[in-house]
């Protein structure tokens, strides 16, 4: 017979060594997992190759902090093409709210006509030209009383790449007509699966009726798909890898520390949809020409501003309605990508 005062003391050293077990496996377990992350990480590094864009923080960009806890980043896709300056092809505001998992985008019409700072009037792209982000936030802020946090600069190069990491078979996209001019690639009608370089293409063609409007809901369709994609449990395991390779495309304030927490937000607490707005809505903008600026949208401010303030506080009153891509069909402004 045991005593109970051994026993005891044998049951200690048995826990003590299970214990130290634990330790001991976590701990080669991390170790594990942190070499896999370097590892994959520089593969990723390796595979971008030489940086299109600077990767240097901006000396200036003086966003604010969301008052709700939201996190609102103006997204800024450009094609340098070698050059220092560039105006924005695209220009987004893309917001999270960790709080009630909602996601949301706003796309801004590149042509609108608006007052920057210190510049006259000119397109909304034209800011970025003249003086980069913080420039873009201010013509934002003081024509559309709206504030960011953070921006982040994509070189489409950089998407291409990161397509192509995500989904090495490409992208499913439903292509609505054939396209080809100015893309520097050739689609044709009909469901299929498009790699980096074909669903930049899609995502950049303008050249029909509908213009930049066309653009900029495919440019949504776009950014959904690789939201649903990068959620994907195969795709979650290429996201260091991911990192490397965007490193030398992207340009932002956001701080190391601020990406992980905020993937690392999304990735626990994902939005099931994304829901989207264009600005200038539905029935508040001319169009409009000027020997300085050339073809531009002159909107109803007001009108846009109270539209897109409502949006991005989760609101979504009956008179918000945008164009629609179907000209029989109109759909609500604030719409749900599914």
């Amino acid at each position: 017979m045991i005593s109970r005062q051994k026993y005891k003391k044998l049951k200690r050293k048995r826990k003590t060594k299970w214990i130290k077990r634990f330790l001991i496996g976590a701990l080669l377990s991390l170790s594990l997992i942190a070499g896999y992350v370097f590892f994959q990480y520089q593969k990723g590094v390796k595979q971008a190759g030489g940086a299109n864009i600077s990767t240097e923080e901006v000396a200036e960009f003086n966003g604010i902090k969301d008052e709700q806890g939201r996190i609102n980043v103006l997204l800024l896709g450009i094609d340098t093409r070698g050059e220092e300056k560039s105006r924005t092809d695209t220009i987004m505001i893309a917001q999270y709210d960790p709080k009630n998992e909602k996601a949301r985008l706003v796309s801004l019409m590149r042509d609108i006509y608006v007052d920057i700072p210190d510049h006259d009037s000119w397109k909304l792209n034209t800011a970025n030209y003249l003086g980069g982000p913080e420039l873009l936030r201010q013509t934002i802020k003081e024509n559309f009383d709206i504030d960011v946090q953070y921006y982040a600069l994509v070189d489409f190069t950089g998407f291409q790449t990161a397509v192509d990491i995500i989904a090495p078979d490409g992208i499913e996209m439903d292509v609505e007509k054939p396209m080809s001019k100015n893309i520097g690639v050739q689609l044709e009608p009909g469901l299929q699966k498009l790699n980096g370089e074909e669903l930049l293409g899609y995502a950049r063609f303008r050249q029909d009726a509908l213009g930049d409007f066309g653009r900029v809901e495919r440019q949504q369709k776009v950014v959904t798909a690789l939201k649903d994609e990068v959620l994907s449990l195969n795709s979650i395991i290429k996201i260091p890898e991911l990192l490397g390779a965007l490193t030398p495309y992207i340009q932002t304030n956001m701080g190391i520390k601020d990406r992980v927490g905020l993937a690392t937000q999304f990735l626990l607490n994902p939005a099931e949809t994304i829901e989207t707005l264009k600005i200038p809505i539905d029935g508040s903008y001319e169009d409009k020409r000027y020997e300085r600026a050339g073809a531009v949208l002159e909107i109803d401010f007001e009108e846009n501003r109270s539209a897109l303030k409502s949006f991005l506080n989760g609101e979504q009153p009956n008179e918000m309605t945008n164009d629609s891509l179907d000209t029989d069909q109109e759909n609500e402004n604030a719409s749900t990508i599914e």
